[in-house]
């Protein structure tokens, strides 16, 4: 049965009437414009009552408008009204009452036309084809047109027909459509659909090749496993639908099984058969997940003409028209799988680490709103008699963010509204975009609710889940390749291989020197739970605190400079700090953990997160934090307080931010830029890995006796609490971008054992890292550069007068008068990190110009610039509080002055480093000239990284460090005593 349409003469196929075709076109786009450019100026001088009647009225006559310019063109047009009419949940109702009859039926073509192309396509005459076929079609669409038939054979088929002279049509259809599309950016900035016009001009004329179409149902169907009996399907991801059999294809004929359905806009039909419309339009969205995230090949047209509802019980969703599909290539299938998980995780980190593997490319960093515009994206869809409010809640969201970054950017009106924070769209996720607007508007169409996050996660974990679970003996690509250094190197590969098939590791990097030389560069395993992207020899891990020994370099290296001395009052640099009895505190008592500030702040990371990640704040608190015991009596490990403190006095003795001291100190000198941070930089989410837990271990830990050498709020049954939560709390961007330098340090391997080597030297940095590392160490910018930006000459005035004041104000700076005013803070606030320009790290893929650039560098700096980061020939006394230094420190415990003592087992020191919490270390041992560094992010408690330390020292004839000797039995990954510190 056709619906009652508008009867028009067609405009005739041909390039005779393209420019008609034009005119009509780009006549009606002004007509509508102006229209309601004109409605928007009249409602100003309404009276509010009657506005609604007066949008209403406008509506219905644009969308008539709009409707009858369609069925008069046909070709292209009948898609773009066939998309609108689905997005019931943003356009007004006027539009979709009327425009949803193209998702049934245009006005038929002539039935001669039909069998000629049949003829000609299939070589023979109707009656040698078939026993019947029905003249009047099932549906007329924009492309082709569909009739009833029986073969020769008794089959029942559907013939689907290609419209003569299309080709031309739509060929023509997509230039307008690609004119108007840059028109209604230039007038209306805010609105610039030219990604979504390019992908769609690239893959509507695969659509054209009923060939294509064939090939495509096929692949889909054997994807869905439609054609196996459900006993022999027992996937968990399994999806109930039915796809007809191909029977026969040509260019322009496409013959199909015959299935008898209720169309979804047939209410009517729906209602007596007693479908369940939620449990369809569920299994629908099933089915695309699956063919997005598991198979990665999926229909990009699910509009309500597309799909029937079989009769028979159990009623079940028929996919139809496969003639637009996209494949996407494995990374994009799982940075789409990863940015949905992210969302639904609130993951920012995840989420922006899936935007530049996908090739989607912000201007700004702005990771809150990239968080909330992607939520949005993937919210539940609602019935259509919500839709308005949605549509208002959406368009004030968007106002909001825009108004943010118009404060940020320092743009008028004119400019935020032709601002676009996007800088680069793949193409690939464009025809995704549709299909997820498409389901929504289905579902919203068929007034039911479905909650994306619920249906298509386990699809989207499948999909990573399945690379990731790969044990190290079925994935060749486990050990990232690089060349061995050594045979040492070679049996530590097997030992990870082996530790990584009982599932101890997930992704870990060793590194280590011997003389100078490197005799370790291994990185193996994946990036995180849900990322599947392996580990490089570049990937930054959070190393917990790790982040202490480089924090104690710094006051050394200050203190070899003549800024501070280890002796001194630290209320002598920081006189805030003088208070509440700490007046003769002084810095070696830091360094030492004699401070009796060994609980201070705590509890932060439980009782009031946010303000870990507020440097002044922190400082604050530490300044005015009361000593539990007297200076110098006790050593109790300051497992967070030591970082605060110490960054006090590094920024109080420098007058320079801590970063700064950091990158002067040991980034610089030993070419290690882009691989060393205490608080990361936008740019580098990419290369982050993300920590998980291991559950075996936490368990074990709560039942452990407690340590007389730590704090009363950091006893084994506390860490094993709080070790349930660090992940969660570790991953997240603003506590990544945090300055806590007892606990936020973010590395690779290979950049910390490069410090402990020109430690273990005495300061002399090595010889340039070795070139069998790929990327070169050093190769990424420090501060990842700003991608290049196209700006008004008035942002390029504000960012270039910005510029020189900010030049000035360095120029003048009184750094402790400025400390003293507190505006020297390093709060990580929204004035801070959160809204800078979005910088560009490039990533391992590094182009040869970079590399090229850099290894130029890798020399010059260490033999020329940088010959030693120490002078001070007693250093190794310093660090590990002997000798001379011997008075600052007390004997026989476990840390010197900053550096946890290292230990032979016959008791006698060997060199110094520090381990961190889930299991990443790094020490050194002077009299061997051997510097190691672990990095992990399946957080355990030592017995992966004693099983490393162990067999390198063996290997090497090394004294093992007391810390990591003894395994209890012989089960591999597990020790007696966990590694915290």
């Amino acid at each position: 049965m056709h619906l009652s349409l508008p009867q028009f003469v067609l405009i005739p196929m041909g390039w005779g009437n393209i420019y008609r075709r034009r005119l009509k076109v780009f006549t009606l786009a002004v007509v509508i414009y102006l229209d309601y450019k004109s409605v928007q100026q009249r409602e100003k001088w309404m009276n509010k009552s009657k506005r609604t009647a007066f949008w209403q009225k406008a509506h219905e006559r644009n969308a008539r408008r709009l409707l009858n310019l369609i069925i008069a063109l046909e070709g292209l047009w009948v898609k773009l009204g066939q998309y609108l009419s689905t997005r019931a949940d943003v356009l007004p109702e006027a539009y979709i009452s009327l425009l949803k009859q193209l998702q049934d039926s245009l006005p038929p073509r002539p039935l001669r036309e039909v069998c000629h192309t049949i003829q000609k396509e299939l070589g023979k005459n109707m009656d040698e084809l078939f026993m019947d076929f029905v003249k009047d079609p099932l549906a007329t669409a924009s492309i082709a047109q569909v009739h009833r038939a029986t073969l020769i054979d008794g089959r029942e088929v559907v013939v689907k027909v290609q419209h003569e002279g299309i080709k031309e049509i739509i060929l023509e259809d997509l230039k307008n459509a690609k004119s108007i599309v840059d028109w209604i950016a230039w007038a209306e900035p805010q609105f610039n659909f030219n990604p979504m016009i390019d992908e769609w001009c690239k893959e509507a004329p695969k659509e054209l090749d009923f060939n294509n179409e064939a090939e495509n149902t096929r692949t889909v169907s054997r994807n869905l496993g439609c054609k196996k009996l459900h006993e022999d399907n027992k996937s968990s991801n399994r999806v109930d639908v039915l796809i007809p059999e191909v029977i026969q294809s040509t260019e322009s004929v496409l013959v199909l099984e015959y299935m008898d359905g209720i169309r979804l806009n047939d209410s009517a039909s729906l209602e007596a058969f007693g479908v369940d419309k939620q449990r369809i339009v569920e299994e629908i969205t099933r089915a695309y997940a699956h063919q997005i995230y598991i198979d990665g090949f999926f229909n990009g047209d699910p509009h309500p003409g597309n799909f029937l509802v079989s009769k028979e019980a159990p009623h079940r969703p028929v996919l139809l028209d496969f003639g637009l599909t996209k494949k996407l290539p494995s990374p994009m299938k799982r940075a789409l799988a990863k940015m949905f998980l992210a969302s639904a995780e609130g993951d920012q980190v995840a989420l922006l680490s899936a935007f530049t593997e996908m090739g989607l490319k912000l201007r700004l960093d702005m990771p809150e709103q990239a968080m909330e515009a992607t939520s949005i994206f993937f919210r539940s869809s609602t019935p259509a008699n919500e839709a308005q409010k949605t549509v208002k809640s959406l368009a004030e969201q968007r106002n909001k963010n825009m108004k943010v970054i118009q404060e940020k950017m320092k743009l008028n009106e004119k400019e935020v509204k032709r601002f676009n924070p996007v800088d680069a769209f793949p193409g690939d996720i464009i025809i995704f975009s549709r299909v997820l607007n498409l389901l929504r508007g289905l579902s919203s169409t068929l007034n039911v609710r479905i909650v994306y996050v619920d249906i298509m996660r386990p699809f989207a974990e499948t999909v990573l889940l399945g690379n990731i679970d790969k044990a190290p003996a079925a994935s060749p690509q486990w050990i990232y390749d690089t060349p061995v250094h050594s045979d040492v190197e070679l049996k530590l590969r097997k030992l990870l291989v082996e530790l990584g098939n009982i599932d101890k590791i997930l992704g870990v990097q060793v590194c280590a020197y011997k003389d100078g030389e490197v005799i370790i560069d291994t990185a193996a395993g994946v990036l995180g739970r849900y990322d599947p992207r392996p580990v490089q020899p570049d990937t930054l891990f959070s190393v917990f605190s790790v982040t202490k020994g480089i924090t104690a370099g710094m006051v050394h290296w200050l203190a070899d400079n003549g800024k501070l001395k280890l002796e001194e009052n630290v209320a002598n640099i920081w006189p805030e700090f003088g208070v509440n009895g700490k007046d003769s505190l002084k810095v070696h008592h830091v360094l030492n953990h004699t401070s009796g500030l060994h609980n201070a702040l705590g509890n932060v990371g439980t009782e009031n997160p946010l303000l870990l990640i507020d440097w002044e704040e922190c400082l604050n608190h530490i300044a005015a934090s009361v000593p539990e015991t007297e200076p110098g009596l006790q050593q109790l490990y300051h497992y967070l307080s030591f970082g605060w403190i110490c960054g006090g006095i590094i920024e109080h003795a420098s007058g320079k931010k801590l970063q700064d001291v950091l990158e002067e100190a040991f980034i610089h000198p030993l070419s290690i830029e882009g691989e060393l941070y205490i608080g990361i930089p936008p740019g580098v989410e990419s290369r982050l890995a993300t920590l998980t837990l291991d559950r075996d271990d936490l368990e074990k830990l709560s039942g452990m006796p407690n340590r007389p050498e730590l704090p009363s709020t950091f006893q084994l049954n506390r860490i094993a609490q709080m070790a349930s939560t660090l992940p969660t709390l570790f991953n997240m961007l603003n506590v990544r971008r945090a300055i806590i330098p007892a606990a936020n340090g973010h590395c690779s391997a290979r950049a910390l054992a490069r410090y402990y080597a020109a430690l273990v030297d005495g300061g002399v940095p090595p010889p340039p890292h070795s070139s069998l590392s790929n990327p070169p160490l050093g190769s990424h910018p420090h501060i990842p550069k700003f991608s290049g930006l196209k700006l008004h000459d008035k942002q390029k005035d504000n960012e270039t007068n910005a510029g020189v004041a900010d030049s000035k104000r360095k120029q003048k700076k009184n750094y402790s008068k400025e400390l003293k005013d507190s505006s020297h803070s390093r709060k990580t606030s929204k004035d801070d990190y959160t809204y800078t320009r979005l910088a560009s790290d490039d990533s391992s893929s590094s182009s040869n110009t970079i590399i090229t650039n850099i290894s130029t560098n890798i020399n010059e700096p260490q033999n020329k610039k940088h010959s030693k980061i120490f002078s001070n020939p007693k250093i190794h006394d310093a660090f590990l509080g002997v000798g001379e230094y011997s008075n600052m420190a007390l004997p026989n415990v476990i840390f010197g002055l900053g550096f946890r003592r290292c230990k032979s087992k016959d008791g006698s020191l060997t060199g110094f480093g520090h381990a961190g919490m889930g299991g990443s270390t790094g020490f050194c041992d002077i009299e061997n000239r051997f510097a190691i560094a672990v990095t992990l992010n399946k957080m355990s408690f030592g017995g992966v990284t004693q099983q490393i330390i162990q067999l390198v020292c063996s290997e090497l004839n090394i004294p093992l460090p007391e810390e990591y000797s003894g395994l209890r039995g012989r089960d591999l990954g597990e020790r007696d005593t966990p590694i915290i510190n």
